[in-house]
């Protein structure tokens, strides 16, 4: 299942180009003298993500770092793989390590949250750990991120209790993972074309809703200016601003499901 957008890439900031791979967004932060990469596509994508940072940064080009928002399937499926060509760290929050090392395995997804395709075949979607052992490292508890000097992760559960986001004071810059995304993932239709409308985190895969709820509060707080989020295109300026405010207000209308074993 691949959108009209997979294989491509948008220069979102001058050091901040969103890449995606079939139906899921991976970034590249920094530039060719360091850079780090954000969450790690889909399953067998290794080849593929290779290839777009050596056109993006030169053909010996490697991260000094893999950053994890969190370890669903669709954003760590090449991991192990891209592991095997690159020893570097890996970086997530510490409620997500259990899930990365083989301890912990995701609920599977829930095809009742809501009428769309890709919903109805969510049970079917890996659910499974993975087990990168001591290569993932829990970020540092003052906020900063290794290799992302000026950006900080903040803690934005309810998808995933490890779900992190990005965000960068000096421009107000968000990497906001699945917190919330740009496009109903849900629906085979939009996910295909990319149809852009502010949404809550993937439905079939949120575990807890009022936690989500709460990560969406605290990201529109920030007032971002800029957000690449795990699924949609990217969204800027004052749409970004008054979707993110409207999502926030009729957040439990417009994003919880109605049916879903996980809203209680």
């Amino acid at each position: 299942m691949t959108s009209i957008g997979g294989g491509m890439g948008i220069a979102v900031l001058p050091d901040v180009f969103s890449y995606t791979n079939q139906i899921v967004n991976l970034a590249l932060v920094g530039n060719e003298n360091e850079f780090v990469l954000v969450d790690a596509g889909m399953p067998k994508s290794a080849d593929e993500i290779i290839e777009m940072i050596a056109e993006h940064f030169g053909e010996q080009a490697r991260p000094s770092a893999i950053i994890l928002t969190h370890g669903h399937f669709d954003h760590v499926g090449s991991l192990v793989e891209l592991l095997e060509n690159w020893r570097v760290p890996v970086y997530a929050h510490e409620l997500e390590i259990p899930y990365l090392t083989g301890k912990k395995d995701y609920p599977p997804g829930d095809p009742s949250v809501d009428a769309g395709i890709v919903a109805k075949l969510s049970p079917m979607f890996p659910n499974h750990g993975i087990n990168i052992g001591e290569q993932v490292k829990a970020f540092p508890q003052d906020g900063s991120i290794p290799h992302m000097p000026g950006w900080k992760w903040i803690h934005t559960p309810g998808h995933t209790p490890g779900h992190v986001s990005l965000f960068r004071e000096e421009d107000r810059a968000l990497i906001a993972g699945d917190a919330f995304v740009t496009v109903k993932q849900e629906s085979l239709y939009k996910v295909l074309t990319q149809t852009q409308e502010i949404s809550g985190p993937p439905r079939y895969y949120t575990t807890d809703w009022e936690a989500a709820y709460q990560s969406v509060k605290k990201l529109e707080a920030l007032k971002p200016e800029i957000a690449v989020t795990g699924h949609g295109l990217p969204m800027n300026g004052e749409e970004l601003r008054e979707n993110l405010s409207y999502l926030t207000a009729n957040f439990r209308e417009m994003a919880m499901p109605k049916n879903s074993r996980y809203t209680n």
